[in-house]
């Protein structure tokens, strides 16, 4: 139990994919202009990579390795990732259809996340069970909801406060995000002394 809330603790903060690998940044800094956007986008994001991170591995594990096919990763987790996609995106037009209209183009771009295929690949390239692969992929997906959620609601916040004028516009927002990666490496040194 203590390894898996390891696994899942060192996703979301020690090991976040937006601050350490630099994925996921296109809709982190393109879906986070306001919160309930980047809300419906976070959980979006995160039920798809999370669901991706554990069929893909089942789909290595079980088919791609034992048939020394893994050289088709890339294309097999890209299928799985644009399948997940379209479930969810049929979910949520059928369930909620004011997140599918406020969402619009960003269901479809989670296809094309970076940040999706990089934790799949990763997690299916470290020797894991199903469990750690699909705890991985929660975390991963957690870690990136928090931040895109905290920028969400730190440009929103900005929006109504008086900026200098240097830093108006995207300055205030790279500077933002620096000073929140930087708050996250502070992490880093957990994991070493555990």
């Amino acid at each position: 139990m203590f390894d898996i809330l390891a696994i899942l603790l060192s996703a979301i903060f020690v090991n976040n994919v937006v601050v350490t690998q630099f994925l996921g940044l296109c809709p982190f800094v393109g879906a986070s202009q306001r919160f309930v956007s980047a809300l419906g986008l976070a959980s979006a994001t995160l039920f798809v990579i999370t669901l991706a991170t554990g069929v893909s591995y089942l789909l290595d594990t079980y088919l791609l390795q034992p048939l020394s096919l893994s050289y088709l990763r890339i294309i097999s987790f890209i299928v799985v990732i644009a399948l997940l996609v379209q479930l969810m995106a049929l979910v949520i037009r059928a369930t909620q259809p004011v997140i599918h209209e406020v969402l619009g183009i960003y269901i479809p771009l989670i296809t094309t996340n970076c940040m999706v295929l990089g934790v799949v690949l990763i997690t299916v390239r470290t020797p894991s069970s199903l469990a750690e692969a699909m705890i991985t992929g929660l975390g991963s997906g957690l870690g990136f909801a928090l931040m895109l959620l905290a920028f969400a609601a730190q440009r929103e916040r900005l929006s109504h406060e008086t900026v200098p004028k240097p830093f108006q516009g995207v300055a205030i927002h790279m500077v933002s995000a620096g000073i929140m990666a930087l708050a996250f490496m502070g992490f880093v040194g957990v994991s070493s002394s555990s």
